[in-house]
């Protein structure tokens, strides 16, 4: 073997995004000895919101590995060390492609990556062992935890999963898993523990009966961003009531009509929002408070409020204005089910430059929900249910839901927020508008 030259950069965990101050290493996917290029994926990582992949800017041999599977990492701190080779090792690189002096060149070109899912797209590169150097102790081993009911290796490498299976009475060996390669995840867990099965309340329960829950994880990040909305945005929230039983009609034809591509009461409010944000740009814009002024966003990104047994994230589809309706019931589906799965990255969580909110599903009415910081505005609609309504001067039964729009009345006055909403009621109950505005 040739002995280059070394020299040891350490990779610290990036900001995650979202107010996320640490990450819980849940599986290495290199060990100490194993040779990286620039942007694979090293290690998967748990956030209060999601399990991401965490690609290496830097190419060159593993060293060091900062923190075990189940180890809580702060942002900023080291997460793994590598050594890059000056002197190219012949051995290394048969036939001369592929080796150290490719790594450098990767590393010239610089990395754009700080989770899976950004950057320069190097992620997908094969991972490569190195002999091992003598002493050296891999900081994760193949899959652990006993046998399934075939004989076969429980694919659970978690211990977060494990933790929470014991905790609420779940055999691993029954379960199939849904991860990558058949890992057991968290939502496997969570789906088949019995109804019965209690979860266990770990609060702190003090003698007078007070229960002391600790702020942390995702209720933190919440409780954080919630706060500074309302600390520095003076939000209005005006609402309107409108009769929709022509905009469930519509739908039903639309799915009547095109049975393999269903759109959802959902895409369909989402569609008028970005018919109304087209006719309102005003309201698809953030404050800049210390350049003093407003950014109207070209494009809409258009967040969704979704609830997960982590907590409300919110989820963003970017460019929605180019998607069709079907194309909007697709992704709606797609990154709802993600966001629920705790799958999403980070980069799909943040961005966004307006909300749409559906707490009817809550079987409530109405809301004055906080503005998701620092987007200008939300659009709330609660459940439809049977009212009576005023339909040509005949009282009759409707399908009723009560629309909420609350918004920064820094980027607009009244005048603008009134003209979106009823933009939208119109849409809502005469969705011949909504076409004639596509």
């Amino acid at each position: 073997m040739g002995g280059g030259l070394m020299s040891e950069r350490v990779f610290l965990l990036p900001d995650l995004g979202e107010g996320l101050s640490e990450a819980e290493i849940v599986e290495w996917r290199v060990a100490v000895g194993d040779t990286v290029t620039v942007d694979q994926a090293v290690v998967e990582v748990e956030t209060a919101k999601a399990v991401v992949d965490v690609p290496c800017p830097y190419a060159g041999r593993v060293v060091a590995l900062h923190g075990a599977a189940g180890e809580v990492r702060p942002v900023g701190q080291p997460l793994i060390t590598v050594a890059s080779l000056d002197a190219v090792e012949a051995d290394s690189a048969p036939g001369g492609a592929g080796g150290p002096a490719v790594n450098r060149e990767q590393e010239r070109a610089g990395s754009g990556n700080v989770l899976i899912g950004y950057g320069t797209g190097h992620g997908g590169a094969a991972r490569r062992r190195r002999p091992r150097v003598a002493g050296a102790v891999p900081a994760s081993a193949a899959p652990s935890g006993g046998l399934g009911s075939a004989g076969e290796s429980l694919r659970v490498i978690s211990p977060i999963v494990r933790r929470l299976a014991k905790q609420r009475g779940v055999d691993l060996a029954t379960l199939r898993g849904t991860g990558r390669g058949g890992v057991i995840r968290r939502a496997d867990v969570e789906a088949a523990t019995p109804a019965s099965v209690a979860v266990p309340d770990t609060h702190a329960v003090p003698a007078d009966g007070e229960v002391i829950v600790p702020l942390t994880g995702i209720r933190k990040v919440i409780a954080d961003k919630l706060s500074r909305s309302r600390r520095e945005i003076p939000e209005v929230t005006i609402w309107v009531d409108a009769d929709a039983t022509a905009l469930l009609e519509t739908r039903a034809a639309i799915n009547a009509a095109t049975p393999a591509e269903p759109v959802s009461i959902l895409a369909l409010l989402a569609r008028i929002c970005l018919s109304g944000l087209r006719r309102f740009p005003q309201l698809n814009a953030r404050v800049d408070s210390e350049a003093q002024r407003i950014i109207q966003s070209a494009g809409v990104h258009l967040g969704i409020a979704a609830q997960t047994d982590r907590g409300l994230v919110v989820p963003v589809l970017r460019d929605a204005q180019r998607l069709t309706t079907a194309g909007l019931a697709a992704a709606l589906a797609e990154t709802t089910e993600a966001a629920r799965a705790g799958t999403l990255s980070p980069a799909r969580l943040a961005g966004g430059t307006f909300t749409l909110n559906n707490y009817g599903v809550f079987g409530v009415d109405g809301s004055t929900p906080i503005i998701n910081h620092p987007e200008a505005a939300l659009l709330g609609v609660g459940r439809i249910v049977d009212k009576p309504w005023v339909v040509d001067g005949q009282l009759a039964v409707r399908k009723v839901t009560q629309l909420s729009l609350t918004f920064d009345h820094r980027v607009c006055d009244g005048g603008v927020a009134g003209g979106f909403l009823r933009h939208v009621a119109d849409c809502v109950e005469r969705p011949a508008v909504l076409i004639a505005n596509l």
